[in-house]
């Protein structure tokens, strides 16, 4: 069914409770992985997906955060497909949205996040990251001018982005000449300069596209009955997921980081989950989409009060975002202060973020229960204030919330 072909509502429907249970639920991790960022003493050391180093927590502390991303994407194509059909907007409007919203996004990005995220301000000192917002402002760019393809062809699209991109894993941006910023911004990280500011493309955006435009198609499948859909995201997650054991267990194609067999049954399921998130590659999103498109499913089964902390986060997931990570960072410093005292590296980023670790003493962060520990308290922080501004989306309507 394409878009154009549904009726415009003369009132708007209700929100889809799985959609956002799911997007609170990824929202809820991603915490973990940011405060683990700020503070844990291993992320300061090495990386956790390092099988030579890590431990198995370590590992699976990271390994549960790869699903936020992708969910987050994935999730965002599916709002601009359910803002659309909402009420009578036309797809110029939506295009014209998913344009402004993107340029916003890739502002923001670059400036107030860059200052919450890294504590960084001069562009010339030191590089700008460019990180999930940047991805999702792309990617929502994107999707303003693919929203315009029949649904048919935009689906085999995304699929055929999704699947295919790993064959390019090979092509060096090198071989671009002066046009290779634009394949580090597509599907290699790198560095680029620009008007003497130096970039890191942390977060290739092609996949990105990919993974977005398939969620604005999943947002078809929403018009069905409740019964067809939820078999329908059952066989599509299990089909994702066998899939993605196929693909890897091969180990001939579907992410650049092949697993191998390690010294110990454990490390070696660990190889077979470490794959690659930067650009995610057809096995990261394989294993994270599969099980979330289940997990979409049973959430359809629950009615969920508008206070539970899963709608909640849910429904103002950018608000979220940048409030978690002003208050990880802002409890970091406080901590790190009642430890050391009032130093400077207080205030830069930690080695795990890029800052130098020559600056910071040795030893520098906390055990792994601490971070979960702090996530506790952030979430129970945060959880008033987003509370808060849920109601104030819900009754009110104004343009500008649309951006929050």
């Amino acid at each position: 069914m394409t878009a154009s072909a549904i009726p415009a509502r003369s009132t708007p429907t209700p929100r889809i409770q799985s959609v956002d249970a799911l997007r609170g639920a990824i929202m809820m991790l991603m915490a973990i992985d940011h405060i683990r960022d700020y503070i844990a003493r291993s992320a300061q050391q090495f990386s956790p997906t390092d099988l030579t180093r890590t431990t198995p927590a370590i590992f699976l502390t990271r390994w549960i955060t790869h699903f936020c991303a992708p969910v987050f994407v994935l999730t965002a194509g599916l709002g601009a497909y359910f803002w659309m059909t909402r009420g009578d907007h036309s797809k110029a409007e939506l295009s014209r949205l998913l344009i402004s919203r993107g340029i916003w996004l890739i502002v923001l990005e670059v400036t107030i996040l860059r200052l919450i995220f890294f504590s960084q301000v001069n562009f010339t000192a030191n590089p700008v990251i460019l990180v999930i917002l940047w991805a999702i402002g792309i990617s929502m760019i994107a999707l303003a001018g693919l929203i315009y393809l029949p649904m048919r062809v935009m689906a085999a699209v995304s699929i055929a982005i999704i699947a295919l991109h790993n064959l390019l894993d090979h092509v060096s941006a090198q071989r671009f000449g002066r046009a290779a910023w634009i394949w580090d911004i597509l599907h290699q990280q790198n560095v680029f300069a620009f008007h003497g500011i130096n970039f890191v493309t942390a977060y290739p955006v092609l996949p990105w596209i990919g993974v977005m435009a398939g969620g604005y198609c999943l947002g078809t499948v929403f018009e069905w009955d409740a019964h067809r859909r939820r078999s329908f995201l059952v066989r599509l997650g299990l089909a994702l997921a066998a899939a993605f054991v196929v693909v890897r267990a091969a180990n001939v194609y579907g992410d650049p980081l092949g697993w191998s067999h390690q010294a110990s049954p454990v490390f070696t399921v660990l190889s077979f989950l470490n794959v690659t998130k930067y650009p995610p590659s057809l096995d990261f999103v394989l294993m994270t989409l599969g099980p979330a498109m289940v997990v979409m499913a049973w959430l359809e089964k629950f009615h969920f009060a508008f206070m539970n902390p899963l709608i909640v986060f849910g429904r103002v997931p950018f608000f979220y975002y940048g409030a978690h990570l002003l208050l990880a960072h802002l409890i970091a410093i406080g901590v790190n202060f009642v430890r050391y005292g009032a130093k400077p590296f207080l205030l830069i980023a930690p080695p795990s973020m890029g800052g130098a670790s020559e600056l910071f003493p040795v030893g520098y962060g906390f055990q792994l229960w601490a971070v979960y520990a702090i996530w506790v308290v952030v979430l129970l922080l945060l959880y008033p204030v987003c509370v808060w501004f849920a109601r104030l989306k819900h009754r009110r309507h104004d343009w500008w919330l649309t951006y929050l």
